[in-house]
């Protein structure tokens, strides 16, 4: 039974994780070795004032009592992989290893760790405490033990659960990136404004916002690290807009401005 979650990485998507498991009853913990990070992500549980606080540890090794340990750092499988040896290093032998990737492979996740059968993806949307979707990704070697204490997790986080094959983009990347790319075609092209391209998928097919705002929210590197995860060639202006530093909301600009 998992009891204690450990979520590595305190940025936008490890707050929001830690916040639901927070809200959810389960004991814990953050790493973050940033302080600036968890400066910031202190204050946002300040803000949101969940009954009970996480505990900010600044040692991997501090979570090695945990049963869950969820990984939510950059969108770079050399980073993951490197993070995932390091969590198989200090992880009880029980213990669950999830990953947050959105694209990567988790069977290459868990190759990088001597219990493969304990890896598997939990992927979730963004902001997560809004959200109520967690995608499930099983490895070629996650055991159905795993996979049942990950789904019964996400459940109690009160997320509805789909289930998809570990191929990249998974269920909602796959469907979704291409469409974000074609916004930024669309846009390059002059097809129409940021704001009409955004408002006409709004009410035209009913999504509560336009691709472009989401790409901002979700972040354009991250959109362009999952499109070539997916030998997906980005749009050249989006590719344009991460290189000048125009990432989105976390940056103050993206598409739009949010300063």
């Amino acid at each position: 039974m998992i009891k204690h979650i450990g979520v590595v990485g305190a940025g936008q998507m490890g707050a929001g994780i830690a916040l639901v498991a927070v809200q959810s009853g389960f004991e814990t913990s953050i790493f973050e070795p940033s302080k600036q990070a968890q400066e910031k992500t202190k204050a946002y549980f300040q803000k949101k004032l969940p009954p009970h606080q996480p505990l900010f540890v600044t040692q991997l090794d501090a979570l090695s009592n945990c049963d869950l340990l969820i990984e939510a750092i950059p969108e770079q499988e050399a980073l993951k992989i490197k993070l995932f040896q390091e969590l198989d290093s200090i992880a009880k032998p029980e213990a669950i290893l999830a990953s947050n990737t959105s694209s990567i492979s988790i069977t290459k996740l868990a190759a990088a760790t001597k219990n493969p059968e304990r890896v598997m993806g939990m992927h979730f949307m963004n902001p997560v405490p809004v959200m109520k979707l967690v995608e499930l990704i099983r490895g070629l070697q996650t055991s159905d033990k795993t996979y049942h204490a990950v789904k019964a997790t996400a459940e109690k986080m009160d997320k509805t659960t789909t289930t998809s094959k570990d191929i990249p983009g998974f269920i909602a990347n796959r469907i979704l990136m291409p469409m974000i790319n074609e916004a930024f075609h669309a846009l390059q092209e002059g097809l129409a404004s940021a704001e009409d391209i955004d408002t006409t998928l709004k009410l035209g097919a009913n999504h509560p916002m336009g691709p472009l705002t989401l790409a901002d929210f979700i972040g354009l590197d991250t959109c362009v690290a999952i499109l070539e995860i997916m030998d997906k060639k980005p749009c050249a202006l989006l590719q344009q807009y991460v290189n000048a530093g125009w990432l989105g909301k976390k940056t103050g600009r993206g598409v739009f401005s949010y300063v």
